[in-house]
C-alpha cells in the first residue's frame, strides 16, 4: 500500500478520539489526584502508538499501568531527594519506557 510521497507510513488516529481520550485521562488524573496519572499516560501513549502505522508495519503500545507506575515512584523519590535535579532526566527516561513498550505487530 503506497501514500503520497511513496511511503507507506501513515498516522490514523482522528480529532474527536484524540479529544475523548485525553478529556479521560484527565478525568483519571484530577479525580485520583495523580496517582492514576501513569495509567492515563499509558492510555494516551496507546492511543498514539496504536495509530501509527510505519514502512507497512502497524505499531502497538504493550505498556501497562502499574508498570509505568513503579519507575514513576522510583523517579519521583531520585526526584526529591536530589533536590530536583533527576528530573532533568525524567523525561528520557519516560521515553526510553515508552519505546521499550513498543512493539510492531505485522
Amino acid at each position: 500500500m503506497e501514500f503520497r510521497n511513496g511511503s507507506s507510513s501513515f498516522f490514523d488516529g482522528g480529532l474527536f478520539s484524540l479529544i475523548g481520550y485525553s478529556i479521560l485521562a484527565g478525568i483519571m488524573a484530577a479525580l485520583t489526584f495523580g496517582i492514576a496519572y501513569p495509567w492515563a499516560l499509558c492510555m494516551l501513549y496507546g492511543w498514539k502508538i496504536n495509530h501509527m502505522v510505519i514502512e507497512g508495519k502497524r505499531m502497538r503500545f504493550i505498556g501497562s499501568g502499574i508498570s509505568l507506575f513503579g519507575y514513576w515512584v522510583k523517579w519521583l523519590f531520585l526526584t526529591i531527594i536530589t533536590v530536583g535535579i533527576y528530573g532533568f532526566w525524567v523525561n528520557i527516561k519516560l521515553e526510553d519506557w515508552k519505546v521499550r513498550n513498543t512493539i510492531f505487530v505485522n
